[in-house]
């Protein structure tokens, strides 16, 4: 007769089972750009000692650039991409809140590109009228659905 076995796991093995879940609710394209986001929060430092030593570096994001970290649009992106690579470590490193950081800064993303598009042609008229159209908000689109679809799972998790 065969003996049933059973294993017995134990918590810190359920532990890394869960851990493992989170992760894999991330499609591939997410987890590229969690990457992206936490090396470009690593810089961020760099390009701000260079801006007080009163060197150029350039910051662009959703359609904003400027070659002066230390300007208020430079410490706008800044923080945004801060925000971004906070947002990019929770999502990778499984964090509970990480969901929800993510929804609100997809829809930051959001506002800002279309700040960016509409907004800003409006203000600066250096160049006449340009209406840009940027395919970050089609990204960011995606991925609040995204987020927003594995919201529950995550915080059951």
């Amino acid at each position: 007769m065969e003996e049933s076995q059973t294993h017995v796991s134990s918590p810190f093995e359920a532990l890394q089972e869960t851990k493992g879940r989170r992760r894999d609710l991330l499609p591939w394209w997410i987890k590229t750009f969690a990457w992206l986001f936490m090396l470009m929060a690593a810089v961020v430092p760099i390009g701000v000692v260079m801006g007080l030593m009163g060197l150029s570096f350039t910051i662009s994001l959703y359609g904003f650039e400027t070659t002066n970290p230390i300007s208020p649009t430079g410490i706008a992106l800044t923080l945004l991409i801060l925000f971004k690579g906070v947002t990019a470590y929770g999502l990778w490193t499984e964090k509970d809140w990480a969901v929800r950081l993510g929804i609100i800064d997809a829809i930051i993303g959001l506002v800002a590109c279309g700040v960016a598009m509409f907004v800003l042609p409006l203000v600066d008229r250096s160049e006449g009228f340009v209406l840009n159209f940027r395919l970050e908000p089609i990204l960011l689109i995606l991925y609040l659905l995204k987020l927003q679809k594995i919201k529950p799972t995550w915080e059951a998790l």
